[in-house]
């Protein structure tokens, strides 16, 4: 069978993969990226209501994070901080609402204008459309450089790049095959935010800034346990979003159940009005199959000690490398660890180009 040939095939057309496939392609070099989905992005993923964007998936990031803010510099993508002005809500066990408890726990995070999927898409731009292959999964990959789709086509390559999340990398069949302690690593390694669920609410207007409410709220009685004004720069239209403290199996199995009491608890904290949005939107993040494994049902309680093990570096005499956000020492999981590993990686296979 006759194959295609590349110098970088990129196994992952995320945020990390693009920002990869930039680097390269402004230096020179010749890549392609493989992405199994029908669209580029992999966590970062947003929906559009009433003219706006709403992100699914991650939508901060902070001043101290440089490799964000000097991207979005040069792709001109305007950026704004959350919305943290007034009054938190607290409600405990028994669905009694406080307010002015807490405090505003992402005051000062930076967002998007038109979401983090601006980023996501002003990338893709910036590449040739021909290196951009969607709905491509990759199947085996080969120490010699070959990867198989799915469709069993052939490409050739002088490096491969996994840029998806380490577990589901370990997933792939690998010649030779890795060795049990390596599979083991990829596999011990939780995708960040992977077994977590959000929803979002659009509403015509952030109603409860003038009821004097941040957005913000803590909830010990759920469905949603942490919320947050998602609305855009112009605060047309509003929006709040909230992530879930439902186990995985629950809210797949109960997921009109679970929207319902999700509108009756907004309804709770925000008033009558919230239980009306004009859309919802709910993306759970442990149902996708390219994004979490069935260990990642369970989220770690806190945020792991990321960076890529020394067992797996230089692997096949450094033919195959790992691109993932989680594989970043100092931002692991966050959209910064995509861009800082991107770039640990690129400049790596420039020093050997």
């Amino acid at each position: 069978m006759a194959k295609n040939s590349t110098g970088v095939a990129i196994i992952g057309g995320g945020l990390a993969g693009l920002a990869l496939a930039d680097h390269l392609q402004r230096s020179g070099v010749d890549c392609q990226v493989f992405e199994a989905r029908d669209r580029l992005g992999g966590r970062v993923e947003s929906a559009n209501c009433l003219g706006a964007t709403f992100d699914l998936g991650p939508a901060w990031f902070w001043s101290i994070q440089p490799r964000m803010l000097k991207l979005c510099q040069r792709l001109r993508l305007p950026v704004f901080e959350q919305h943290s002005a007034g009054d938190l809500l607290f409600e405990d066990a028994e669905r009694r609402v406080h307010r002015g408890a807490g405090y505003a726990s992402m005051e000062g995070s930076l967002r998007i204008e038109g979401g983090a999927s601006a980023l996501i898409n002003a990338l893709a731009r910036g590449l040739p459309q021909e290196r951009l292959h969607l709905g491509t999964p990759v199947r085996e990959v080969v120490a010699n450089g070959q990867i198989t789709l799915a469709d069993r086509s052939l490409w050739q390559a002088e490096r491969i790049v996994l840029a998806v999340p380490p577990r589901i990398a370990a997933e792939l069949h690998f010649e030779p095959a890795l060795d049990p302690r390596q599979r083991q690593l990829l596999t011990d390694i939780p995708t960040w935010m992977a077994g977590h669920a959000k929803l979002v609410a659009v509403y015509d207007e952030p109603f409860w800034r003038t009821d004097g409410l941040s957005g913000d709220a803590m909830s010990r009685s759920g469905p949603l346990m942490e919320l947050h004004d998602a609305s855009p720069q112009s605060g047309q239209p509003g929006a709040l979003f909230g992530f879930y403290g439902v186990p995985a199996q629950v809210r797949r199995d109960h997921r009109d159940e679970l929207i319902q009491a999700s509108l009756a608890q907004l309804g709770r904290l925000y008033g009558v009005q919230a239980e009306r949005p004009v859309q919802t939107f709910l993306r759970d993040w442990a149902l996708e199959s390219e994004i979490a494994t069935q260990a990642d049902h369970q989220p770690p309680p806190n945020h792991p000690v990321y960076g890529l093990p020394q067992e797996l570096n230089g692997l096949w005499d450094g033919r195959l490398l790992f691109a993932a956000s989680e594989m970043a020492p100092r931002n692991g999981g966050f959209m910064e660890g995509a861009l800082e590993q991107a770039e640990a990686v690129a400049q790596q296979l420039l020093r050997t180009h």
